[in-house]
């Protein structure tokens, strides 16, 4: 039996709570003792559903954690790792490890829950805790993150009858077991590749994968670039959605005639892809290719995917007798729709891909995999794969824009107003979209970033797309916007 803690823990708000994840500015709204809060709550929350639901002998009493190769993770790490074992739960501790990796994990030990420490892509002044509960299951602002901020700020932690203790199991032999699974080396073709790693925490999985497809007698070159995990980022911060940042995966698949360049943000749950001339192609087109890969697997399966841009998506999906499912941005959203309709994959533009046989989770890893097999079943180039969809339905790639003083809510608000006059199809389930039939746009707030993100698409008219980045862009500037 527990009780309240006696241990004064005062009221303390945390602002760095976000749709489904925990981010912030370090020092500002996110520190050692936030951290710790958050580990503690998460631990004390996740035992008490246990109890609850009664279903103490199939879960663990234990959570997962790993964190990224930025300077302040392992610290935050450390702190949230002794708010859990004084809440009296085990730690299994990855060491370094991407996000996939904690999602593996929690269902591979069937843990009460994960973290992974990291901010991902944003600037090294910041930082942040993705939470799941078990099964891999997110926890955003819908599904407990609001109760985990609640108990963190309070400060209403129970005192166990005796801590948790911490197991290190940095082994990645059967995450690597998992990810390599979804492939048969047998089929690879000779290919080099290019892989970016950013200096992230990527390198050591690549590593592994490579050892495993020489084992396997596959012939497979993997040239690397910003290979070693370097928390200072040199080169940059791993972020393949900035446009500069695409140059050095560019030349360098172009130096080494490399037929496939793979990049990768900090904590690689995102999988960004060149072709063999060293253009980047836009993720919705990858999401296209991998969805009509999976649908000549599974007949009719589920497919799901964000509204940002569907042209593509939604035609490959009524060509090849699958079935379309639309979801709100986000990876929380985008999983539980994954389950509810028992989808065998999903995607988003922005370079996440969720998988069935991943516990409906997130892998930057498991998209290259499939590309390279698919590129050696079927003879042909990413830009052959891509090429013709890409003519069939262009699109702007994401636009952003930071706002001054109008309020995001009051711009999608004006937009809809000054297109209304042409009578466009209007969904608001993830900001707001309009359809007029040979062209379309998506304009929403981002969950992580202050930002404003436009994209736009055609029915095959690049002079029509052209028109409309111009108009939009320069009406949003018109509003106070700032090209981001």
């Amino acid at each position: 039996m527990t009780n309240v803690s006696t241990t004064p823990y005062p009221h303390r708000p945390i602002t760095s709570f976000k749709a489904y994840d925990i981010r912030g500015e370090l020092g500002v709204n996110l520190d050692d003792d936030i951290a710790y809060r958050i580990g503690r709550a998460l631990a004390q929350i996740l035992v008490a559903k246990r109890e609850q639901n009664g279903v103490a002998k199939q879960i663990h009493n234990a959570i997962v954690i790993g964190c990224d190769i930025r300077d302040s993770s392992e610290t935050l790490k450390n702190a949230a790792i002794k708010g859990i074992i004084d809440a009296g739960v085990d730690v299994i501790d990855l060491g370094m490890a991407g996000t996939e990796e904690v999602y593996f994990a929690t269902s591979h030990y069937e843990a009460l829950g994960g973290i992974e420490v990291t901010a991902s892509h944003n600037p090294i002044n910041y930082n942040g805790l993705k939470l799941v509960r078990d099964g891999s299951r997110p926890i955003s602002a819908d599904t407990g993150l609001a109760a985990v901020q609640n108990v963190a700020e309070q400060g209403d932690f129970t005192q166990p009858v005796t801590k948790g203790k911490v197991d290190l199991k940095a082994d990645k032999t059967a995450y690597i077991d998992h990810i390599l699974s979804f492939i048969d080396t047998d089929k690879l073709q000779p290919l080099t590749l290019v892989v970016n790693s950013g200096n992230g925490s990527a390198g050591p999985v690549v590593d592994l994968i490579e050892q495993r497809l020489l084992a396997a007698a596959a012939p497979i070159k993997i040239i690397t670039l910003h290979h070693t995990p370097d928390g200072s980022f040199p080169n940059g911060i791993p972020n393949p959605m900035i446009l500069a940042n695409r140059d050095s995966t560019k030349q360098a698949v172009l130096d080494h005639q490399a037929d496939l360049g793979i990049a990768f943000d900090g904590d690689f749950d995102r999988c960004f892809l060149f072709d063999a001339r060293g253009e980047f192609v836009e993720g919705s087109y990858i999401v296209g290719m991998l969805a009509q890969a999976f649908l000549q697997k599974h007949i009719g399966a589920a497919i799901v995917y964000d509204p940002r841009v569907v042209f593509n998506t939604e035609a490959i999906i009524d060509e090849a007798g699958g079935k379309a499912v639309i979801s709100k941005s986000g990876h929380s959203f985008i999983k539980q729709v994954m389950r509810e309709s028992g989808a065998v994959y999903g995607g988003e533009m922005s370079a996440h891909h969720y998988f069935q046989d991943f516990f409906y989770c997130d892998s930057g890893m498991i998209p290259w995999l499939l590309t390279i097999e698919l590129l050696s079943i079927t003879g042909q180039s990413l830009g052959q794969l891509v090429d013709e969809r890409i003519a069939a339905y262009p699109s702007s790639g994401e636009i952003n824009f930071r706002l001054s003083d109008t309020p995001s809510a009051t711009i999608i608000e004006r937009i809809a107003n000054q297109y209304a006059h042409a009578s466009p199809a209007k969904d608001t389930l993830d900001g707001l979209s309009l359809d007029f039939g040979d062209w379309r746009f998506n304009l929403r707030t981002s969950n992580t970033e202050p930002l404003i993100r436009l994209n736009i698409e055609t029915r095959g008219d690049e002079a029509l797309l052209s028109d409309k980045i111009t108009e939009i862009s320069e009406w949003l500037e018109a509003q106070g916007a700032v090209l981001a």
